[in-house]
C-alpha cells in the first residue's frame, strides 16, 4: 500500500461560484407553524447561509486542518483519505475512529490532541496512535459501486494493517458504529477493542430470544415514536437517493437545510445550535461536501445498507471487549438504550451513562469522549 500525504486546498472558482450561488438563493415562504416543526427555519437558513457567503473564513479552517498529518491511500483500488497522528509520547495504541452521516472527519479531529497528547489534557489513560478516515463517499475518499457495512469494514481493517498495525481498536459513532462493530465481528483477532459513541446496529430478536425488560421495550416505544416523525430522510436516502442529489448538489441552501436540520435535531441543544456548536464546524462540514461534491455518494450508505446490507442473526455476537459511552440525546427524544439491549449483541466490558452530549459526540463533548475511550482502553 502507497500512502502519500495530502493537504486540502480548494480551488477559489468553487469558493467564487459557491457565493455566487447563496446570493443567488430562490427562497420558499416561510411554513407555517412553529420555528423547525416542518423542517428548517427559514430565518435560520438565511442567516447561516449569509454567514457562508460573507463571514466564513474558508482559508482559515483549511489551513487549521491541514495542520493534522493527512495522507491518501489506494486500499484495494479505492482512494481513501485519512488522518494519521502519532502519540506523543512513547508507542501509543493504534485506534481507528469513524465518523457517520452527516458529518466527516472533521467532526472526530477534537478527539486527536486529547487522545495523543492525554497528559497534556488532564485525560488520565494511555496515549494513541489515531487515524481518522474519510468514509468512502465522502469528501476525499472515494467511493466503489456498493459500499455497505461490510465492505467498509475490509477496506478500514486493510488501511491499517497496511500502515503497520496488527492489532488496533475501532470506534466511532452512527455508520461509524456500524462499520467498528463489523469490523470486531469479521476480523476478531486483530480487533483489541470497540468503543462506541452509540448504538448502529440492533441486536436479532425473535421467539428464542430473552424477553425484553422494561427499559428496553420503552426505549424502542421511544424509538418507534421517533422513527414516526422524524425518519423520512431515511426512507428518501435509502429508496431514490439519486433523485435528492440532483438538489442538493446543485443548491448550497438545500445542502445547508438537509443537513444542519440533522445536526440541530440529532444534538443536546435544545434547538439552539448557534449556542451549542460553532458556525465555523457546520460551515467547515458543509464546505467539504460542497466543494466535493460528494452528498450524492454519501448518501448512499442508506441505499447500499439497506437493499444489500448484513444479517444479524440469532448468532451473531461482538466477542471483542466493547466500551459504550451512552449519550444523553442521541435524538429529540429522551429515550437511550439500556445496558441489557446492547448486551445481547456486544461483549460490555465498560457502560458509562454520560449526563450531556448527543448523537454527534466528538464534537459535542470531545472531553468526555476521549476521557471514556482511554479508560476503557486502559482497562484492557
Amino acid at each position: 500500500m502507497i500512502v502519500e500525504p495530502f493537504l486540502i486546498h480548494v480551488d477559489e472558482e468553487v469558493l467564487i461560484d459557491l457565493r455566487r450561488r447563496i446570493r443567488a438563493t430562490r427562497w420558499p415562504p416561510p411554513a407555517p407553524g412553529p420555528a423547525w416543526g416542518q423542517g428548517t427555519d427559514l430565518e435560520y437558513l438565511k442567516s447561516l447561509l449569509a454567514a457562508w457567503s460573507d463571514g466564513f473564513d474558508w482559508r482559515a479552517e483549511e489551513r487549521r486542518i491541514n495542520d493534522v498529518h493527512q495522507f491518501r491511500a489506494s486500499v484495494d483500488g479505492v482512494e481513501v483519505h485519512f488522518v494519521h497522528e502519532r502519540a506523543a509520547e512513547g508507542s501509543g495504541i493504534p485506534l481507528m475512529l469513524l465518523h457517520g452521516w452527516p458529518s466527516s472527519f472533521v467532526e472526530l479531529l477534537p478527539l486527536v490532541p486529547l487522545l495523543t497528547h492525554p497528559r497534556e489534557h488532564d485525560i488520565d489513560g494511555p496515549a494513541f496512535d489515531v487515524v481518522i478516515p474519510s468514509l468512502p463517499g465522502y469528501g476525499f475518499s472515494e467511493r466503489p459501486q456498493r459500499s455497505n457495512y461490510r465492505d467498509i469494514a475490509g477496506l478500514m481493517h486493510a488501511l491499517m494493517r497496511g500502515l503497520g498495525y496488527k492489532q488496533f481498536g475501532a470506534g466511532g459513532g452512527d455508520f461509524g458504529a456500524g462499520i467498528a462493530t463489523v469490523m470486531a465481528l469479521d476480523h476478531p483477532s486483530s480487533t483489541l477493542g470497540v468503543h462506541l459513541s452509540n448504538l448502529e446496529l440492533d441486536p436479532h430478536i425473535d421467539n428464542g430470544s430473552r424477553s425484553l425488560s422494561d427499559a428496553e421495550r420503552e426505549y424502542l416505544t421511544q424509538r418507534d415514536l421517533w422513527d414516526r416523525d422524524e425518519r423520512g430522510y431515511s426512507a428518501t436516502q435509502s429508496t431514490k437517493p439519486q433523485t435528492l442529489a440532483y438538489a442538493l448538489n446543485d443548491s448550497p441552501a438545500g445542502l445547508a437545510a438537509w443537513i444542519v436540520e440533522k445536526w440541530r435535531s440529532w444534538t443536546d441543544s435544545d434547538g439552539d445550535l448557534d449556542r451549542h456548536l460553532p458556525r465555523e464546524l457546520l460551515l467547515t462540514m458543509l464546505t467539504i461536501y460542497w466543494a466535493t461534491g460528494t452528498i450524492a455518494t454519501s448518501m448512499r450508505d442508506y441505499y447500499d445498507n439497506r437493499w444489500d446490507g448484513i444479517s444479524i442473526g440469532p448468532e451473531t455476537f461482538v466477542t471483542v471487549p466493547t466500551g459504550i459511552a451512552n449519550f444523553a440525546r442521541q435524538f429529540v427524544f429522551e429515550g437511550r438504550p439500556p445496558r441489557e439491549w446492547a448486551e445481547r449483541l456486544y461483549t460490555v466490558r465498560r457502560w458509562t451513562e454520560m449526563p450531556s452530549g448527543g448523537h454527534f459526540a466528538a464534537a459535542e463533548e470531545p472531553r468526555l469522549l476521549a476521557a471514556d475511550i482511554a479508560a476503557f482502553f486502559a482497562d484492557l
